[in-house]
Parts: C-alpha cells; structure tokens; sequence
C-alpha cells in the first residue's frame, strides 16, 4: 500500500470480488480500444460500482473501492458484439478518476492488501456446504473458478457475488477485508435447511 498508479477503469452495473468471473458484451469503441491495450501490454484494468450514471452514457459516481479484472478469454458473440471472460484479481482504493479525449475513464488507483486466507469457522461451515452444492448449477460461469471452500474469504466472496442482494449491500461486503466478518454478515440472509 501507499504506491498509486494509472489504470483505464470500467465502471459497470455490478460489484466484482476478487477471484470472481466477470462475462462481459463490448460494443462502446472507447472499450473496445481498451480491451486491445490490456492484451497488448498484458494488463489488466479496474472495474467500479456505478453509483450513479449508467454504463453506456456519463458515470456521474462510482465506489471508491473496486476490484482489477484479468481478461482470460475473447470471442464474437452471436450477436457480432465483443465478448469477454474476465476474473476478478485484487481489490483497489480509487484515488481520482477523470475521461481520456476517446471518453475511456482512468484512474489513479492504490492497491489495496490481499486479504489474508483464513478457516471458515465452524458455526459457518454449513455457508461453504452450501456454496459447494450451488456451484455447480450456476454453469459454465464457475467452471474455471478455482475452490477454495476452507478459505472464509473466498467463501464469502462467492456467495456476496451469487446471492440476490442489493447491489449497495454487495459493495458494503467488498468494502470488508475479513472474509469471517463478511461470512457474518452475509449469514442472516441465508435459510438454514
């Protein structure tokens, strides 16, 4: 921490977490551009919660804490339209943003630490049984997610991606660097069966 340096950012209707997929339909040529430099120079770029604004017109806000995203796969959808399979990496504090002359948003970004791996306590262990039972139904999305069930952050991660929660709540469990505090959270909202 305590280093900044210069992303492009890809602000989106959605929340992304650290080890999460992230499909994506690329038709804005600003993107476009961007997708070709990240592959170029093999990097990957910043994706932040629009708080307000949309996607495909003017971001008027976006959370301050966002998630870099790898590009894994691209193809041509049906549709003629860029697609891409991206997976969330690390979590980063956005410092100031502004729009490049082709309307691309930049960012000056500090990462933010990893957070640490730690066990999934016992009285939320039935959370990661679920999610390993779910996992598999949620299709080819997860299927080159790496597991990790015994790691509360992942865990955790993973169910705040796939539960049907407000996307205000999704970024108040990002915002957490304590995946057990996150599984807390995130416990009430889910049925015991």
């Amino acid at each position: 921490m305590g280093t900044s340096t210069e992303a492009p950012l890809f602000p989106l209707d959605t929340v992304l977490f650290p080890g999460g997929p992230l499909p994506l339909r690329i038709f804005e040529t600003r993107y476009i551009d961007m997708v070709r430099r990240c592959l170029r120079e093999q990097r990957g770029f910043g994706v932040l919660w629009i708080r307000s604004g949309k996607e495909a017109g003017e971001v008027v806000q976006t959370a301050s804490i966002g998630t870099s995203a790898r590009i894994v796969d691209f193809y041509q959808l049906p549709d003629g339209l860029l697609g891409l399979t991206c997976l969330g990496e690390r979590k980063f504090r956005l410092l100031r943003r502004w729009q490049a002359s082709d309307g691309l948003n930049i960012g000056e970004i500090e990462w933010l630490p990893p957070e640490v791996a730690v066990p999934v306590p016992e009285s939320l262990h039935h959370l990661a049984e679920l999610l390993r039972a779910v996992l598999p139904q949620l299709g080819v999305l997860y299927e080159s997610v790496e597991r990790h069930f015994d790691d509360a952050s992942w865990v955790s991660a993973r169910l705040a991606e796939i539960l049907p929660i407000e996307l205000v709540e999704k970024q108040a469990c990002l915002e957490l660097d304590d995946g057990v505090q996150r599984l807390v959270r995130l416990a009430p909202l889910i049925r015991r069966e």
